[in-house]
């Protein structure tokens, strides 16, 4: 068989010189400038105690931190190596300067456990500022020792983000708790002291104790007396003026036990202090009265702390602090008692904002610790305004549910700040949902049951109006909303897709799975992404109501669109105050709503969004020093107590290295 002939090759022609191509490189990323020098985390599996990984950090010096984003030395105080007081000379010097972007970060409805808000915060500022290169500062409450050694553990964040030293971000800090609690504790022993004296002297020898002449004979007014005079209308500087009708006037408070709404306060989770008798001493000649103390971040000196603009606006709001009212039922200030300035000495210094760091070395100011079902649950606003001159991004973070902390954020500290914010974050679990959709009861310090540990997209598809709710609520604000799904281990891709979808249908501009509890800032890069594209996009900010409209169209404003309520009950007591309050003329001041966090409504037990209900007000409080009435929804304790097993019995401290050990 013949074989196949070979192909011959034709002689190639000649190629044509190609035209020069530029020569391939690899492409490199664009390394992005970072304001701050961050500080590397080594994330370890599994991940430790929140102690243990704050511990394994060196924080970098304060004044690092301060030279960073652009704070004097002459502007610091400085508290230790790692923690400083800023002097508000520094909003002088910077008032030329635009405000940055305001994000507050806040939650859907709650477990008893928390959704990891504060870690959420955290974590948005490490990935803002560690990550992608954006000057950012992060506005944080101060925490209460109470829940540090009761059963909530400390409030720093957790996981690999978190503020840090943790130790003293969660204990004395910087002393302002006990500066709050001194000064609230004076002003309770002042109204006491007051009745006591009132009852046991004439009207001329309390007028002469009062204006003591001195060794010249000579008498005179102390500059607290001066304003007391001027709320009475007489325009006298000497003593010697007045009229024995002028004189009673002055002097005699006539303070009406049973108004009294000033209690003494400790910073500790007491359950037997929450009603006691004083005055059972001898020396008290039977002047007996029911009190209570209340924990100190309840404490409306707290509030003011948060709400203040300046020291002056500090010294007039504590001479305004209404502690009940006269027998004629008008009311007695702290500037009547003449504690009003003593007050300003002692809170002089707490009223300057801390700073300190997070774990990858961005700056944190923390700076009043309000809660928020008893009080407004936020920051301070002048923490937020040198914050906001220092950065282009501020994230601060509203207590509990965007029901409670978010609505207070702008209807009480944005209406008291005149600050705008741009972006709500709200942070959501696949945990917190199922329970909505009906789930088993959460309980904290017990096991969850499996109805949350293995994926039931039935439950959870039930809860998610929990979430639109919330969000809904945000957008009637005007502000833009991104959602953070803060992802557990145990949660399905399924599960979390199906909580993106419904937040977007609600009109979130975004939602982002996030796990910066286990990955620090890298874990929230994508959220962060979010969040920068959302606070460029067009707001239009609005209050939910005036503060013309009167106490019952506020509150039930407040009920009806926020909680989903179909109207309000008002118990005798309630309606009482509201005529009081309407006549002293504090009707023209916003609410501050004081309810539970485990529920929209009124009732705990009342989960997902509660149809066909009534709110009852049991009662309503004035703070006008701090500059809000809080009407009380139900029972609410002032003061919790301690569990069986407080989280007190692991913390110690390591003998060999002083380290504190066992916070969480």
């Amino acid at each position: 068989m013949p074989s196949k002939p070979k192909p011959t090759a034709s002689k190639p022609k000649k190629a044509a010189k190609p035209a020069a191509r530029p020569k391939l490189v690899a492409k490199k990323t664009k390394a992005i400038k970072l304001p701050y020098k961050p500080i590397k985390l080594k994330l370890l599996r599994p991940v430790p105690s929140d102690i243990d990984i704050a511990q394994a950090v060196k924080p970098k010096p304060v004044t690092l931190i301060a030279q960073e984003v652009g704070i004097r030395p002459s502007e610091l105080e400085l508290h230790g190596a790692y923690k400083a007081k800023i002097r508000l000379e520094i909003l002088d010097r910077l008032k030329g300067r635009k405000n940055g972007k305001y994000i507050d970060v806040t939650a859907i409805t709650p477990t008893p456990l928390g959704e990891g808000k504060s870690t959420t915060m955290m974590g948005l500022s490490q990935a803002l500022g560690a990550h992608l290169g954006k000057r950012v500062f992060t506005c944080i409450r101060q925490p209460s020792q109470g829940p540090t050694f009761g059963i909530k553990g400390g409030a720093a964040g957790g996981g690999y983000s978190q503020v840090i030293p943790m130790e003293d971000f969660n204990l004395h800090l910087t002393g302002d708790i006990h500066a709050i609690t001194a000064a609230n504790n004076l002003l309770a022993a002042a109204i006491d002291a007051r009745m006591f004296h009132e009852g046991e002297q004439d009207d001329e020898k309390l007028f002469n104790a009062l204006c003591p002449k001195n060794k010249q004979g000579k008498r005179r007014f102390s500059p607290s007396m001066l304003r007391r005079l001027k709320k009475l209308g007489m325009a006298k500087t000497d003593p010697e003026t007045l009229t024995p009708e002028e004189r009673k006037r002055f002097a005699r408070l006539d303070i009406d036990p049973a108004s009294i709404t000033w209690q003494r306060v400790v910073d500790t989770n007491d359950r037997f202090l929450r009603r006691i008798t004083i005055g059972l001493g001898p020396e008290e000649k039977g002047k007996t009265r029911d009190t209570g103390f209340d924990i100190t971040v309840a404490s409306e000196i707290m509030a003011i702390l948060a709400l203040t603009a300046d020291l002056a606006d500090l010294r007039e709001r504590l001479g305004r602090i209404v502690i009940g009212t006269s027998k004629a039922g008008e009311a007695i200030t702290a500037e009547d008692l003449g504690a009003g300035g003593a007050l300003t000495v002692l809170m002089k210094d707490a009223i300057l904002p801390t700073l300190m760091q997070s774990l990858e070395g961005t700056p944190v100011f923390v700076h009043a610790g309000p809660f928020a079902n008893i009080a407004h649950g936020n920051s301070s606003i002048i923490a937020d305004r040198i914050a906001l001159k220092l950065a282009d991004y501020v994230v601060t973070e509203s207590g509990f549910g965007a029901d409670i902390g978010m609505e207070k954020f702008f209807d009480v500290k944005c209406r008291a700040s005149g600050l705008i914010p741009q972006c709500v974050v709200l942070v959501a679990t696949v945990r917190a949902l199922k329970m909505h959709g009906g789930g088993p009861k959460v309980v904290a310090g017990k096991p969850l049951d499996s109805a949350y540990t293995d994926e039931n997209l039935e439950l959870l598809k039930k809860g998610l109006v929990n979430l639109q709710h919330h969000i809904k609520n945000a957008l009637r604000f005007g502000v833009n909303v991104v959602v953070a799904v803060n992802s557990f281990a145990s949660d399905t891709p399924a599960e979390v897709e199906l909580v993106r979808k419904a937040a977007k249908d609600a009109g979130a501009e975004d939602a982002v799975v996030c796990t910066h509890w286990m990955d620090g800032g890298k874990g929230a890069v994508k959220l962060a992404e979010a969040v920068v594209k959302a606070v460029e996009k067009p707001t239009k900010f609005q209050f939910l109501y005036p503060l013309e409209w009167s106490i019952k169209q506020k509150i039930e404003k407040i009920c009806k669109d926020i909680y989903g309520a179909d109207g309000v009950e008002y118990s005798p007591e309630a309606e009482k105050k509201i005529e009081l309050y309407t006549r002293l003329g504090f009707d023209k001041l916003p609410m501050n709503m004081a309810k539970t966090h485990l529920s929209l409504s009124h009732d705990p037990a009342l989960k997902g969004v509660p149809k066909g209900y009534k709110v009852p007000i049991r009662d309503i409080r004035a703070s006008v020093g701090a500059g809000f009435l809080y009407p009380l929804l139900g029972e609410m304790r002032t003061m919790p107590g301690l569990p069986t097993r407080p989280v007190f019995y692991d913390v110690d401290v390591d003998l060999k290295t002083k380290r504190v050990v066992g916070l969480f």
